[in-house]
């Protein structure tokens, strides 16, 4: 079992910054391949970022490359999501997800149906 908590999530202006942070339990975190979703109100949950269990693999939506940059570390339990230059459409619900993968495969996930263990978000509100 994995539990997930979010925490960083705020009011910012457009064109200002925030950091999330997930903190996971259990020991083996670079294990688990992690995400990022976010669900704003009256839209289905999407796919924001995901890094491989060790960190070296990567992949964004193309509506927050060059914006966002999602990042781990294991030592700590923690994957971020830093987020830059902050747009009104990026106001939602923010979501970390957790799935086991082969501890070195690098693989990164991209589906909200791939992974097993999700946070309980925290809301991100952008202002204009």
């Amino acid at each position: 079992q994995v539990q997930l908590v979010e925490s960083g999530g705020g009011l910012v202006q457009a064109g200002g910054s925030l950091t999330l942070s997930c903190a996971a339990s259990g020991r083996t975190f670079s294990n688990y391949a992690m995400g990022w979703f976010r669900q704003a109100p009256g839209k289905e949950r999407e796919f924001v970022a995901t890094i491989s269990g060790g960190g070296g693999r990567t992949n964004y939506a193309d509506s927050v490359k060059g914006r966002f940059t999602i990042s781990r570390d294991n030592a700590k339990n923690t994957v971020y999501l830093q987020m830059n230059n902050l747009k009104p459409e990026d106001t939602a619900v923010y979501y970390c997800a957790a799935t086991w993968t082969q501890r070195g495969s690098g693989t990164v996930y991209t589906q909200g149906r791939e992974y097993n263990y999700w946070g309980q978000g925290t809301q991100v509100t952008v202002s204009s």
